[in-house]
């Protein structure tokens, strides 16, 4: 699938996905409006996401309850360089779910292709012209 990354207007920046267009803006004190997440904050929400349907599929593949069930994420930035530093995830669990399930929760999470892509670090091309 192709993304087509388009210029609305100030400082908002869209990606066209198929039928899907996600969109993006900076906060007011970046310049922009605050209509829409940044496209970091977008980068979390796929990290989390991603670990969730995992952690989904395991459950309902065992018939097991998934109300109550959410990830809490948070995320260190390194202040000298401005990069992810660390992402961390809790994986909250109400008492009807068996401890026992935790641990293999936890293992459906790091499947998650979103972190197996930013682990592997994939080699990136940017090339300019019509």
């Amino acid at each position: 699938m192709e993304l087509v990354v388009t210029f609305p207007g100030g400082k908002k920046v869209d990606a066209a996905l198929g039928e899907f267009v996600v969109r993006t803006d900076q906060p007011a004190q970046g310049g922009g409006e605050g209509t829409a997440p940044t496209p970091f904050a977008y980068c979390l929400a796929a990290m989390g996401t991603c670990a969730g349907i995992y952690i989904l599929g395991y459950l309902q593949a065992r018939g097991l309850p998934f109300e109550g069930v959410k990830i809490v994420q948070s995320h260190e930035v390194d202040p000298k360089t401005g990069a992810l530093a660390k992402v961390s995830m809790r994986i909250v669990v109400p008492e009807s779910i068996d401890p026992k399930h935790h641990a293999p929760m936890i293992r459906a999470a790091k499947l998650c292709a979103v972190k197996k892509m930013i682990e592997n670090q994939p080699e990136f091309e940017i090339t300019a012209g019509s």
